[in-house]
């Protein structure tokens, strides 16, 4: 019996994708591809202009860094897979790869969770503590936040990942979403899994509850600072500085709220993939874009690189080298 459920959990499972049987497979694939190159691009440009310019070497700046490297992880792990499997008739998924999947999905999740609690702190302190923002706001302190929020999210998926692809999983392996959400792939189990389910409900309450607190707090910090203020400049300085933050909370937030805090009787596989694309696909691309069209100091930064690059590239043309005759 021990030997057929290993050699059961070893067997491929079956992804049948954000639509199982589209109609025009092919203009899916157009638009998810497109979303894809934004994303990256958009997260990978943010990185380097952060890296680059000498101007956003500040505290704030790296932890937006980091979002982004978690953001670009992040839609790697689904879209490709995503993509080939609207191009494949074969939609099939490893075992291992399954647990992979489920290993950084949640682990990036639960890291950018985190992160973003911690990234209300950091505009507490710049909006309520100014005078003393470079000493807390330190370097080792900053590292101490990302790697936080790195371990913070790893440890949800040491726990759950090897929990969740223990169970046995046998008559239907089709998984049908368009990755290895863990919901997902606990429908097909033969045993009973809802103490698991609720034992997991309970971990990822706790996981949205922590962060949750540090942002309640610092942005009622925030609004009864700024109301205090006198100067009109330095309200609407404050409220450019927080705006970019909110909008992402909200956008990430609101997703995994309905994900992992409504009962089940809200869920359905629909409604799920529609809200797990929205925060897997379309939140790593929305995030690099609200932060650089809302930021001036993004934009500055990218007008200079794209300056400089001009410039070089006119430098090129103007000594390109006669040939002897």
């Amino acid at each position: 019996m021990e030997m057929e459920t290993i050699y059961q959990n070893s067997t491929d499972f079956i992804l049948l994708g954000l639509i199982a049987h589209p109609a025009f497979p092919g203009l899916i694939f157009a638009v998810v591809f497109s979303i894809f190159v934004v994303a990256v691009t958009a997260n990978l440009v943010m990185i380097m202009l952060i890296h680059v310019d000498s101007h956003l070497h500040t505290p704030m700046y790296f932890l937006l860094s980091q979002l982004s490297i978690m953001d670009t992880i992040y839609i790697c792990i689904t879209v490709p897979k995503m993509l080939q499997d609207l191009l494949s008739t074969e939609k099939t998924i490893s075992f291992f790869g399954c647990s992979l999947q489920i290993f950084l999905y949640l682990t990036l999740m639960g890291g950018e969770f985190f992160l973003l609690g911690l990234m209300a702190y950091d505009r507490f302190v710049a909006v309520c503590n100014p005078l003393r923002y470079p000493i807390i706001m330190s370097q080792r302190m900053c590292l101490l936040m990302v790697l936080g929020s790195w371990a913070g999210g790893s440890l949800d998926g040491f726990m759950l990942t090897p929990v969740t692809m223990s169970f046995p999983y046998c008559g239907s392996r089709e998984i049908n979403h368009f990755f290895c959400e863990i919901p997902a792939v606990l429908k097909l189990s033969c045993t009973d899994t809802s103490l698991y389910e609720t034992l997991m409900y309970a971990c990822c309450v706790l996981m949205l509850l922590i962060p949750i607190s540090f942002i309640s707090v610092s942005y009622t910090r925030i609004l009864i600072t700024v109301y205090h203020m006198s100067s009109a400049e330095g309200r609407r300085k404050a409220f450019t500085t927080c705006s970019s933050h909110i909008m992402v909370v909200s956008i990430f937030y609101g997703a995994a709220f309905y994900t992992n805090v409504l009962p089940h009787s809200y869920h359905t596989p629909e409604k799920d993939k529609v809200v797990s694309a929205f925060y897997t696909i379309l939140t790593p691309m929305l995030n690099p874009l609200i932060y650089s069209l809302r930021n001036k100091d993004v934009a500055a930064a990218l007008r200079n690189v794209l300056r400089k690059h001009a410039f070089s590239q006119r430098l090129q043309v103007g000594h390109v080298p006669w040939k002897s005759k």
